[in-house]
This record gives C-alpha cells, sequence and structure tokens, in this order.
C-alpha cells in the first residue's frame, strides 16, 4: 500500500447537541465497547477535535489543542478495523498507512487491554519531542506531555458529546507501539484511546 493514499474527512461541525459543561459532566472512562463501526463523520470529528485546524493568521496555523510556541509537537494516529492511518491536519485528512487492522498487535503491545482490541477506533497520541525542544530544550519534553493532556481531554469530550465513550490508556510498551505503529525514529506514543459505543 502506498503512503501516498489519503482519505478526505468530512468537514468537522463547530456545534454540538450538548453543551460543554453536560459533556464535562458526563465525561467517564469507558472499557466496554459493541461492535458497531464509527462512521466517518464521528472519526473525523474526534481527529479534529484533536489536531484540527482552528485559524490561519499572520503565517501562522492554529489548532484544537494549544502548543508551546505553537510548535505542535504533536502526531495522530487512528486504528481500526480497515487499517492504520496517520491524521494530517492541514486539508483534514488521513494518509492510509496500512490496510490491515492492527488494534489486536496494538492491544498486545498494551498489557493486553481488551478494550483497545474492542473499540472500533484506537487514536495514538505521538510525540517528536525535538519539534519542542529545539526551542525550548529539556524543557519542551515537558511542554510535548502537557499538550498530550490538552489533546486527549478534547478527544474524550469530543466523544462525550457524540454520544460515545471513550478511556485514556497510558500502560503500554513504548518499544512495541512503536513497531506496531512503524512510527519513525524520532516519534514517541504516549497516550492510547480507545473510542466507540459504550456497552
Amino acid at each position: 500500500m502506498s503512503k501516498s493514499k489519503e482519505i478526505q474527512l468530512p468537514q468537522p461541525k463547530s456545534e454540538s447537541k450538548i453543551s460543554l459543561e453536560e459533556a464535562i459532566l458526563k465525561r467517564r472512562s469507558q472499557r466496554a465497547f459493541i461492535n458497531k463501526d464509527l462512521k466517518w463523520d464521528e472519526i473525523g470529528q474526534l481527529l479534529w477535535a484533536a489536531q484540527g485546524i482552528t485559524q490561519k493568521k499572520g503565517g501562522f496555523v492554529f489548532r484544537t489543542a494549544p502548543s508551546a510556541g505553537a510548535l505542535y509537537p504533536m502526531e495522530i494516529y487512528l486504528l481500526s478495523r480497515e487499517g492504520l492511518f496517520h491524521y494530517i491536519p492541514l486539508g483534514h485528512k488521513l494518509e492510509v498507512i496500512k490496510e490491515d487492522d492492527l488494534r489486536a498487535s496494538l492491544a498486545g503491545a498494551a498489557l493486553h487491554q481488551d478494550s483497545i482490541s474492542q473499540a472500533p477506533i484506537d487514536i495514538v497520541i505521538c510525540a517528536v519531542y525535538e519539534r519542542a525542544t529545539l526551542k525550548y530544550g529539556q524543557r519542551g519534553i515537558r511542554y510535548a506531555h502537557i499538550e498530550a493532556g490538552h489533546i486527549a481531554q478534547n478527544i474524550h469530550l469530543q466523544a462525550v458529546a457524540l454520544g460515545l465513550g471513550s478511556v485514556p490508556i497510558g500502560a503500554f510498551s513504548d518499544e512495541e507501539v512503536k513497531g506496531v505503529l512503524s512510527l519513525p525514529k524520532e516519534e514517541e506514543a504516549l497516550y492510547i484511546i480507545p473510542v466507540g459505543y459504550s456497552d
């Protein structure tokens, strides 16, 4: 499969049927999911919440989650039964990496947590530390970790707004996850977030 193959995602929405306050109130970790695939518009909305473009101004491109110095050291990956994908914020599209269902392999790399293989999608938040450390030195690593938290919370709240459940997972083998995702040497996985319809 050529890495150049891309999937255009539906345009994200800027309004929902529930308030931010209600989404915060209802957000809980959900570890069991029913066998129901997400629609492309739901997937696109979740990825937009993670790292979507919100504004272009004066040569800068701003995203949904704050980033120290607007450096955006994060990369977002999606796993589903249809394959492994890399989210491209500019253009709101997915780059096809593999057309294999790697969710079971990802679960194996994460202490065999069933929610990862059971969820229709897994979102993986990764960091390229050098993008931040070139400007901020070692403190750039801390900024990347803070940013991962911002992104994760956006995903969780967007999931609630879509009537979905999600769970944050940080327990996994770094090297094994890197291998499952075929990550470039400079990228490190920080967070796995299974998302789907709750059991």
